[in-house]
């Protein structure tokens, strides 16, 4: 559930020591690092924290599609697409992340061979995770999602406020209040 990518994040963070294109910034909870429908300058890699990807529909629903921790990438998309941002990325926790404006990033692409690969594998396992994800939620309740959820994450209500998850998981938070209601019983 809460996404991480070690790899890339050890790679970037081998670039910032390097005096690479890479610079460090720092958010504080409730910060929207990137907003839906808006324009997008730089892709980032958390080191530290918790930031949520979601997306606001015209009616004002709230779909949160995941949630990013350390190493975990975004933005770009947005900057291989030269397109606006799909979704917004809000800081849950206090959270830093390396920063790479679109010309570096680009230049990173284009003359450095692991870094493609990296951006390739993050790619791949976004796209993997969400059919995977969409799949099991599809063909399970609510509440073994919620369970599995709590079993991976013991930390779970603890970190990640219960609208986020309940919009996590396509419910309103009345019914997760009930669903938890039921588990403690």
């Amino acid at each position: 559930m809460i996404r991480e990518n070690p790899a890339l994040l050890q790679y970037l963070a081998q670039l910032h020591q390097s005096n690479g294109p890479v610079t460090v910034t720092d958010f504080h909870p409730k910060t929207e690092i990137i907003s839906q429908e808006k324009n997008v300058k730089a892709a980032f890699v958390i080191t530290a924290g918790i930031a949520k990807c979601f997306h606001r529909e015209n009616n004002g629903k709230i779909f949160v599609q995941e949630f990013f921790g350390p190493g975990e990438l975004f933005g770009e998309i947005e900057l291989i697409r030269q397109s606006l941002s799909f979704s917004s990325i809000e800081a849950i926790t206090q959270l830093s992340a390396f920063r790479m404006n679109q010309e570096h990033f680009h230049n990173l692409l284009h003359t450095d061979p692991r870094f493609n690969t990296l951006i390739m594998e993050t790619l791949a396992n976004k796209v993997r995770y969400k059919a995977l994800r969409h799949a099991h939620n599809q063909s399970h309740p609510a509440a073994d999602n919620l369970l599995r959820l709590q079993q991976s994450f013991p930390d779970l209500f603890h970190t990640i406020p219960k609208q986020d998850l309940s919009d996590y998981l396509g419910i309103t938070l009345r019914s997760l209040n009930r669903i938890l209601k039921g588990i403690d019983h």
